[in-house]
């Protein structure tokens, strides 16, 4: 009809109407909706809905980290098998990350902790590391939607010796990470970072890499892919001679420095309403080294503020 506008329009803060980004970011906080919060004061920011379109990584979960300024909270369920060269069983991770806005760029950020139950003969059930740190917003164009963050996160050796947890003095990850609109339904985030151990002797020093793409091929639906390059700098002097524990795991072993791993993933996700994420993936190793991953699979269902 005449007069009428054929621009869609913008998404209002907390609808559980879902619509793709229009261009306009009205991201003001409105205590009607959401997960139950109102306003939370001064101490705690509402999530960037500027990004709503995206959707947060799965894999390498400790480490890859989403670029976005979010207030959320995350519970991971992992199912992940050891090979026979490892002593074979399987490892299940309950956990839940937690991410919190304290400013329009800066967000604290909870990446590891939870409890590990185990029928591999050498990692017993017990309590996993804790880690928490910072994250801060470097560069943000909604019209465009990009962005890229980067930060620091000290993981406290505070678990259970009994699942190879609370080794050495604890270690520094220090990460950049991005992300990009790609065409019309696409994403892509990216994320590098360095593993450095305050105690060389019991922690291994190590790096990684990790890409994320989706592709919304159903309104709310997400089908993902995922690449995660983990490599080995500096060799600890405890543990597995030659062999490391990856993203969850870091044993400190001898023989494992020029060490590298990639690790491919595929999976779904669905967002039942904008502050919603529900996902799952199937991950395996694409190299022929495996260390302690034969494969792993990962669900996770994200709460956001």
């Amino acid at each position: 009809m005449s007069g009428e506008s054929s621009e869609p329009s913008a998404v209002e803060p907390y609808s559980d109407s879902w619509q793709p980004y229009d261009g306009s970011c009205d991201c003001q906080c409105d205590c009607d909706g959401g997960l139950g919060f109102c306003c939370l004061g001064d101490l705690i920011k509402q999530t960037d809905h500027c990004y709503d379109n995206f959707i947060s990584p799965m894999t390498n979960p400790v480490f890859f980290e989403d670029p976005r300024n979010l207030t959320e909270a995350r519970l991971i369920f992992l199912n992940h098998k050891v090979p026979q060269a490892a002593a074979g069983g399987d490892i299940q991770l309950y956990a839940l990350q937690v991410r919190a806005a304290l400013t329009d760029r800066l967000s604290l950020i909870a990446t590891k902790d939870g409890y590990i139950v185990s029928s591999n003969p050498l990692i017993d059930d017990g309590w996993a590391d804790v880690s928490a740190g910072l994250k801060y917003l470097l560069y943000s164009d909604p019209a465009n939607q990009v962005l890229a963050s980067g930060g620091v996160v000290y993981e406290m050796p505070v678990g259970s010796h009994q699942s190879l947890q609370g080794l050495g003095d604890g270690t520094f990850d220090l990460f950049l990470s991005g992300g990009s609109q790609l065409c019309c339904h696409g994403h892509w985030i990216g994320a590098g970072g360095f593993v450095l151990p305050t105690d060389h002797n019991d922690n291994s020093t190590w790096c990684y890499v990790s890409n994320h793409f989706d592709y919304e091929f159903r309104e709310r639906w997400y089908s993902l892919v995922e690449v995660n390059w983990y490599h080995w700098l500096r060799s600890g002097d405890n543990g597995i001679p030659g062999v490391e524990g990856g993203d969850l795991f870091n044993f400190g072993s001898t023989g494992v420095a020029g060490n590298n791993i990639v690790t491919g993933a595929f999976g779904v996700k669905y967002k039942p309403t904008r502050n919603q994420e529900v996902g799952v993936a199937w991950e395996l190793p694409l190299t022929e080294r495996r260390d302690v991953l034969e494969n792993r699979l990962t669900f996770d269902w994200i709460l956001r503020y």
